[in-house]
């Protein structure tokens, strides 16, 4: 049980990051499909920082460099979305689906040719390995194995709350997802506040897409992407009702069954129940399935989600 609260709290934080960088870029009114491939590019930035950093460097330089890295890779890509959605008024879903299918490629051929470099030639494949460097991440409470990522989560966390609820800015990104009009005529500038949100959406889906794949794995094939963790964040932000202490419980609500893949054969019960290993991988989206069925009917999204903002409009 203490192998399934660890993942637990692995893909919780994850997903918490993930859907809060969501929950900021559609609460400017931007729908970002994109986070799956947010998430590729901030994976890749953070593990080739692994990789390229020089050993016996200072864990907590490691920690740092890592995470800022990721969240630059993830908010550089996110502008990719919000010059599509906010300037050129693309549509939304089609852009952020593009963003995806560009991600997953752009990385394998990017760690490809990384690899090809380093090796002088003798290595052509999409996998990195920080087996020394992940060690930074790591600390022990009892017997558990701990991570830094879930500490960087909840800090992230509580900061994202009081943004959204206690700041002027927060006021205002969620004036310009509900009432964009109405916000432009009190002085916001509307497309600052969008380019604000999803650049916030693409820091937190870099962040969590490195501890996506650096948190629980030594090793990682970027030709695999995230594995549709990013589509499971959609899901926890509906649930979570684009509010970020539901969207927390409903992270930790999926994290127990995303974990649950990873440690089944460690449950006695589970182990000896018959059931495939590949429907404890399933569980997760058929659970999300299920849920948003019988609670998306009452979601309540910001209402100029998905609109593209014409000034001249009113």
């Amino acid at each position: 049980m203490t192998l399934l609260l660890q993942y637990t709290l692995i893909y919780a934080a994850v997903l918490i990051l993930v859907a809060l960088g969501g929950m900021f870029s559609e609460r400017s009114g931007v729908i970002n499909i994109g986070l799956e491939g947010i998430m590729v590019f901030g994976a890749m930035g953070g593990a080739m920082t692994m990789v390229l950093l020089p050993a016996g460097m200072a864990p907590a330089l490691i920690v740092i460099l890592v995470l800022l890295v990721s969240a630059l890779a993830g908010a550089v890509s996110s502008l990719l979305l919000a010059v599509a959605c906010v300037n050129f008024k693309a549509d939304q879903t089609l852009a952020g689906t593009a963003l995806n299918m560009l991600a997953t490629a752009a990385a394998t051929v990017i760690i490809k040719a990384f690899n090809t470099s380093r090796s002088g030639g003798n290595d052509f494949s999409a996998k990195l390995d920080y087996i020394q460097q992940r060690k930074a991440f790591i600390f022990q409470i009892g017997k558990m194995e701990c991570s830094y990522f879930i500490v960087v989560a909840v800090i992230l966390l509580i900061v994202a709350t009081i943004l959204l609820y206690k700041t002027r800015f927060g006021l205002r990104l969620r004036s310009c997802g509900e009432h964009p009009q109405a916000a432009d005529s009190v002085g916001i500038n509307v497309y600052k506040m969008r380019y604000a949100g999803v650049i916030i959406s693409g820091i937190l889906g870099g962040l969590g897409g490195i501890i996506y794949i650096a948190a629980a794995n030594s090793t990682w094939h970027f030709n695999y992407g995230v594995a549709g963790a990013g589509f499971l964040a959609l899901a926890v932000m509906i649930f979570g009702q684009w509010k970020p202490i539901k969207i927390a419980l409903a992270a930790l609500l999926f994290g127990v069954f995303r974990a649950l893949s990873n440690v089944y054969n460690g449950i006695d019960f589970l182990a000896n129940s018959g059931i495939n290993g590949t429907v404890y991988n399933m569980l997760p989206y058929i659970v999300s399935l299920i849920v948003l069925a019988f609670t998306s009917q009452k979601s309540r999204a910001p209402k100029a989600e998905g609109i593209p903002y014409d000034k001249g409009m009113r």
